[in-house]
């Protein structure tokens, strides 16, 4: 269950709307801070710490797009970008910037309370660190070990392989690993986790050679095969 005392940042440039996504999340007994601009959100991180972020993606001071890129150099803490143009997810995701979702505006704020909570239930289930022979995935810190060298990987592909590697050997459907990984079906397609899958292989790849960790099952999915 989602602690009480998690602490979500807003981060909004509309006074209303952050008003009313602070009250809807105190009344589910989240602690609430709210920045108004992009330029401030790191200032803020260096004197608090967050569970979770809200991320306008049209910011003053520096956008959403670039404030996840500073936060995610320095942090694994889950982000929720929003945004008011629906065609801006597929950019999003292009970018692979690490968010952990995405919301399109507008939104009904019970949605965002369920998403946020929802966030936090899956970065808790990830805080156990998978590991096998010759490999460690480190999740708080988007990295993987092999071998002893380290490689770091974006939000989604941290995820990816934390989910495959908590059931080594088990394959996982595609609409399984969107399931777990996004909330929102409308932005994502069987095409993009195979896109994410490609990119971790060739990550893993650089480090290890003689042995594929992650490997497609044609016509049903992948699964993670230890050494």
């Amino acid at each position: 269950m989602t602690a009480p005392s998690a602490t979500i940042l807003i981060v909004e440039d509309e006074p209303h709307l952050a008003s009313l996504l602070a009250e809807y999340l105190a009344a589910s007994h989240f602690t609430v801070a709210v920045v108004h601009r992009g330029d401030e959100v790191l200032p803020w991180l260096e004197q608090h710490s967050a569970d979770a972020i809200l991320l306008d993606l049209m910011l003053p001071g520096i956008d959403g797009i670039e404030v996840c890129k500073r936060v995610r150099q320095r942090s694994s803490v889950p982000i929720l970008m929003t945004t008011a143009r629906i065609e801006e997810i597929d950019r999003l995701l292009g970018l692979e910037l690490g968010a952990d979702d995405y919301i399109c505006k507008p939104y009904s704020p019970r949605e965002v309370v369920a998403r946020v909570k929802a966030v936090l239930r899956r970065s808790q289930l990830a805080s156990e660190e998978p590991s096998s022979q010759g490999i460690e995935l480190l999740v708080d810190r988007c990295q993987v070990v092999i071998n002893g060298q380290t490689l770091t990987l974006t939000g989604t592909e941290t995820q990816l392989l934390a989910l495959l590697m908590k059931e080594p050997g088990r394959i996982f459907s595609r609409n399984h690993i969107m399931d777990s990984i996004y909330r929102d079906y409308r932005i994502v397609s069987e095409r993009t986790i195979d896109s994410h899958v490609k990119k971790l292989r060739k990550k893993i790849a650089m480090l290890e050679q003689d042995h594929d960790y992650v490997q497609s099952v044609y016509g049903v999915g992948y699964k993670f095969e230890p050494k």
